[in-house]
């Protein structure tokens, strides 16, 4: 399935200009029809996948509690 710009920003989550940035430096393949840039939703499948993974890596790294130092003392 194909999709204009906006839509392809809307799907991704990410700013048209994000959107813009990947195609002037050619990281997304397009398809012009009738003056419209059109990119292949499934291209962007891996970069969703690796999101999503980056994400819940990120959420456990958070929710790791601190391990308590062993050189602070309490001196009261």
């Amino acid at each position: 399935m194909y999709l204009n710009i906006q839509e392809t920003a809307d799907y991704l989550e990410v700013p048209i200009s994000e959107i813009h940035r990947l195609i002037r430096e050619r990281q997304v393949r397009i398809i012009e029809v009738d003056d419209e840039i059109l990119l292949n939703r499934d291209q962007f499948n891996f970069f969703i996948e690796q999101r999503e993974k980056y994400k819940h890596e990120l959420e456990a790294y958070l929710n790791t509690p601190l391990p308590e130092d062993p050189d602070i003392k309490d001196e009261d």
